[in-house]
């Protein structure tokens, strides 16, 4: 290690960006570990982070992008609203318009003292099963104002000077329909915060405050220079593109997506001038989700290694009208924003970054997280529950690769929740499990395909929300590539299949069976170069 206080050299750097990296994965696996709701436990919906005094990310878990490009935003909202920090307080957070990306994500931000200094921040962002609002799970695919989606919470202190504040936790869990799941969730944040200052401070201890600091300045500076670098070895110019969502679940009209990306020698710039207004129904962004995704999508084609954090995003400029679907005004409704919009995002901008460079080109993605949220009353125990599901789907074909089969993408990057887990927690039966044969786009390299999943409602009746896309408008192949397969909705009712919208909610009774249909992914390349035997051995494995 070096003596100098005032440099760190690169071993040592290297070194402490991987203990800082630690520190969130083990705030995230403590968070998991004690967390009571399975979309936690079983689906890992949930990220943490270390962010240095001034909200700058410094190391994230290896868990959502959707959630961990926004949360600077959080951390930052949390020191604008917050006058003085002390140890032992806890921020807690979800309002879209107050640094949150929708409200059943909600982030904690805690302080990081080192004998008296603030010296950073941990947060971490959980998605709660509900948050009230006008249907169970908190996930209506026919909102026209946010105040249907839920309890809006601004940055405020949920425990002060390690104090709980009962009369604010106790305004929460009045208004959601599972307070017991949610206050045991919200321990689990607390608990995944408390592991994450204790490490840094031992950190602290062993090598000193200075030394720490200075690493975490120069981790920034380190992906910044790694970001130009790779930015610079793209091709220069400019290049539009545009993709569409289905609807926003009042109006069956697309909404369309427009991008235009600019590389000029180190630097991107990002315009989603042209984009759509913002719209009635919930598929509406605020600009955090917009530059999460977008961060995303440039540094996944540019160099997926750089070790991601604040510093790889100096290099890039997000022109989002105010106003537009991807960065939207209050009272609109986002919900679906942050899950289906984003998905889009990432779509438009990759589409634009493989015209400039088409040998790095991926076709789409299935293109929606298949959002799908039941509850009722469970008549084993006579308890309100909620269940809270995504859907995986096909990922695009490469130039040199077939898609994967039923696999989360993008801006997810959660789990299943595994049937016994499901059936043992919720009044509910999967009836199938399934890939989707013949739903990935053909090309010389296939699309992956869509899966298949069908629960059957055991409970007297029941509140079924689903906020779904690529219904209408299939996932785009490339360089000669055929588009992925639709989803689908579909209520079984008595033997009979009724289709049901890409968004909306309805009610089930016993014996129903709600099936979500997935997307394939894009194919690359034209079908007719595939190999033979690739074609041979997707007929024996039954793909087609």
């Amino acid at each position: 290690m070096s003596q100098d206080p005032t440099r760190v050299d690169a071993i040592s750097l290297e070194v402490l960006r991987h203990a800082i990296s630690a520190i969130a994965d083990e705030m995230n696996a403590n968070l998991v570990r004690t967390s009571y709701s399975p979309n936690i436990k079983e689906r890992r919906d949930c990220s943490s982070a270390v962010f240095d005094a001034q909200g700058q990310m410094i190391a994230q878990a290896e868990s959502i992008p959707v959630h961990l490009g926004a949360m600077p935003y959080s951390v930052i909202a949390a020191i604008n609203h917050v006058e003085a920090f002390a140890p032992g307080d806890v921020i807690v957070l979800n309002d879209p318009y107050s640094g949150g990306a929708h409200l059943p994500d909600v982030t904690f931000v805690a302080p990081v003292f080192v004998e008296d200094r603030l010296i950073g921040f941990v947060a971490n962002r959980a998605h709660h099963a509900d948050v009230g609002g006008k249907e169970p799970g908190s996930l209506a695919g026919d909102t026209v104002e946010i105040y249907q989606e839920g309890l809006r919470i601004p940055p405020i202190h949920l425990w002060k000077g390690g104090a709980l504040s009962d009369d604010l936790l106790q305004m929460i869990l009045a208004n959601v329909r599972t307070p017991e799941e949610r206050w045991g969730d919200l321990r689990a944040q607390k608990a995944g915060c408390a592991i994450g200052i204790d490490r840094i401070q031992q950190l602290c201890q062993r090598i000193g405050q200075s030394v720490l600091l200075d690493a975490m300045s120069a981790v920034l500076d380190y992906s910044d220079r790694r970001m130009r670098h790779q930015i610079s070895l793209l091709p220069q110019g400019e290049a539009c593109f545009e993709d569409v969502l289905d609807n926003d679940g009042i109006l069956n009209e697309p909404i369309p997506i427009r991008v235009r990306v600019a590389i000029q020698r180190d630097r991107i710039a990002v315009d989603f001038s042209g984009t759509a207004d913002q719209v009635r129904g919930p598929v509406n962004a605020v600009y955090a989700v917009t530059a999460s995704a977008t961060y995303y999508a440039i540094r996944a084609f540019a160099d997926p290694d750089i070790p991601p954090n604040s510093g790889c995003y100096r290099a890039i400029e997000i022109t989002a009208p105010q106003g537009s679907v991807v960065n939207a005004c209050l009272p609109a409704p986002v919900v679906g924003g942050n899950l289906e919009t984003s998905q889009r995002i990432v779509d438009v901008v990759l589409g634009a970054l493989g015209k400039l460079a088409p040998e790095r080109s991926i076709a789409a993605c299935q293109g929606s997280m298949n959002n799908l949220a039941i509850g009722g009353v469970d008549p084993r125990t006579g308890k309100p529950f909620t269940i809270y599901e995504t859907m995986a789907g096909g990922f695009g074909a490469r130039s040199s690769k077939d898609g994967i089969d039923g696999i989360h993408s993008h801006m997810t990057n959660t789990l299943n929740t595994p049937i016994e887990a499901l059936e043992t927690s919720y009044p509910l039966r999967v009836e199938r499990y399934e890939l989707r044969p013949g739903t990935g786009g053909q090309g010389q390299y296939r699309g992956g395909l869509g899966l298949r999943r069908d629960m059957t409602c055991l409970a007297p009746t029941a509140r079924a929300s689903f906020l779904t896309d690529r219904r209408i408008n299939p996932p785009y192949g490339v360089q000669g590539g055929q588009p992925g397969a639709l989803g689908r909705n579909v209520l079984i009712r008595d033997g009979q299949e009724m289709p049901l919208p890409a968004k909306g909610a309805i009610t089930l009774f016993v014996g129903d069976t709600i099936s979500i249909q997935t997307p394939g992914g894009g194919g690359y390349g034209l079908a007719s170069k595939r190999d033979s035997a690739a074609i041979d051995h997707d007929r024996h494995e039954g793909r087609l």
